[in-house]
């Protein structure tokens, strides 16, 4: 019995090494994490990733909207249906490490031929003393059946790591989903209040541009100023109303791109639109740019991937050795129903194990795996990509917000400067002091000013929203 044993281990450790070799080695890629120490030469660590939504967007309206999207938006619920779907084939892998067991049942009915081996030994067989096998001959079969992969290179269990892994990195992914949807209804509400405030404006200058024209009649009826005057304010009245009904037609864009994100149809949207050159944009602290490994939702789930393809790296590696199997079986059979549960007569049982290599197909294991270790290296680049992509994105924020702070002060100043020029510009005109299209071009250069730093001051607030989406904020 022991030389049997020794005998079958060294047949076994022959055949394990004839089938493994020829086995490519494992070509790993070790992603590159390191990142620059700090943005713009602070090495402040406060970051406000790490504030909640509802504490950075105090808006009562906006925060409404934000909630709202988040239970309703279709693109956002698909994707948690995804995170469903990857964890139910996690639990799929899970499930294959185990072993699986089955209740069996059956009945058959066999006639053979009497002039076989077979129907000739039954015909001289007697079950009793003078009775035969029936003929037909029926078969009855209940039990419990089992199979067993036996995972001894863990194939099985890395498969599953590579399942849970690729299912946290749909979470990730669904987070980024929801980082990026706050964003862009913050973006798109702070739009839609730069839009109600130029409609604002370009409604004040058309009252403006009707009291100058109808100083220009008067002066007109007095011979102080001829036809020619009188049409030039006309046409750029006309100009200036034209714009009421473009800047009317974005607002209705504008509130249906909400709707949208809203997930509802098109409603009016409940916004305060009187506060928005009051707004402060909040301090963009942005920590470190190591921060962004943990913080930012894109990066995670790219490092998941990455570490799911080298799980599948090993799957794939696994394939080249031998496989072994274990088959049971337990139950009863006869050919007699009133005999079936007669034990030990009727009691069946097997118990088999194989051992299985591939010899033929290996070409086709081995593209497989070369293909899973060029997948490896591709999520390794990806994942270094990633964080590439996060760094600059918070860099650009970061710059187009102090820019755009001073383009706004700057700004100011020239409105404030416009603002004076029209009632100068206005009143040397009543004292004959000078001409109408001083006037004109004052009240043009005017309305274009304030529309300008309305829009500076809504690229100020999108700046800062989008510091926050790229530094990972708004999924914790």
């Amino acid at each position: 019995m022991r030389n049997r044993t020794v005998q079958s281990l060294i047949y076994g450790s022959v055949f394990l090494a004839i089938t493994s070799c020829g086995v490519p080695a494992i070509v790993e890629k070790e992603a590159n994490t390191i990142t620059p120490e700090m943005y713009q030469n602070d090495a402040d660590t406060s970051n406000i990733a790490v504030m909640k939504w509802k504490e950075y967007f105090t808006d009562p309206y906006l925060t409404t909207l934000i909630d709202s999207a988040l239970q309703n938006n279709q693109e956002l619920n698909i994707t948690i249906q995804e995170i469903e779907i990857a964890r139910n084939e996690a639990r799929v892998t899970k499930g294959e490490i185990l072993p699986s067991i089955g209740l069996k049942a059956g009945a058959e009915v066999e006639k053979v031929g009497r002039y076989t081996s077979q129907g000739a030994n039954d015909a001289n067989t007697e079950i009793r003393p003078g009775e035969e096998f029936p003929e037909p001959l029926p078969d009855y079969m209940v039990g419990l059946q089992a199979n067993w992969e036996v995972d001894i290179w863990k194939k099985l269990r890395n498969a599953n790591k590579a399942a849970v892994t690729r299912y946290l990195a749909t979470v990730d992914g669904k987070n980024f989903m929801q980082t990026n949807l706050i964003a862009e209804i913050a973006n798109s509400y702070y739009e839609l209040l730069a839009l109600d405030n130029q409609l604002e404006i370009v409604n004040q200058n058309v009252d403006l541009k009707v009291d100058a024209l109808s100083i220009v009649k008067v002066q007109k009826e007095a011979a102080r100023v001829t036809e020619l005057a009188v049409r030039k304010f006309e046409a750029e009245l006309f100009n200036t109303q034209s714009l009421q009904y473009d800047l009317q037609q974005e607002i209705v864009e504008a509130e249906n791109k909400i709707n949208f994100l809203v997930g509802r149809y098109p409603q009016p949207v409940v916004r305060d639109s009187r506060s928005f050159n009051d707004l402060v944009p909040p301090d963009a602290k942005a920590g470190l740019p190591s921060q962004l490994l943990q913080n930012r939702p894109d990066v995670r789930q790219a490092e998941l991937q990455l570490a799911a393809s080298q799980l599948d790296v090993k799957v794939a590696r696994a394939r080249f050795y031998p496989s072994l199997g274990i088959n049971a079986q337990l139950g009863f059979q006869a050919f007699d129903t009133s005999l079936l549960l007669n034990s030990p007569q009727s009691l069946l049982y097997t118990l088999a194990g194989d051992l299985t290599a591939p010899l033929i197909n290996r070409n086709a294991i081995k593209a497989m795996y070369l293909t899973a270790n060029a997948q490896q290296i591709q999520a390794a680049f990806d994942y270094e990509q990633t964080i590439l992509n996060a760094y600059v994105e918070v860099a650009n924020q970061l710059s187009k917000a102090s820019n755009l702070q001073k383009s706004y002060d700057l700004k100011f100043q020239e409105v404030a400067a416009l603002t004076q020029s029209i009632e100068i510009s206005t009143t040397l005109f009543k004292s004959a002091r000078a001409d109408y299209m001083e006037v004109l071009l004052t009240q043009r250069d005017a309305l274009e000013s304030r529309m300008e730093l309305v829009e500076t001051k809504k690229k100020q607030m999108n700046a800062r929203v989008n510091v926050y989406r790229s530094l990972g904020g708004g999924w914790n």
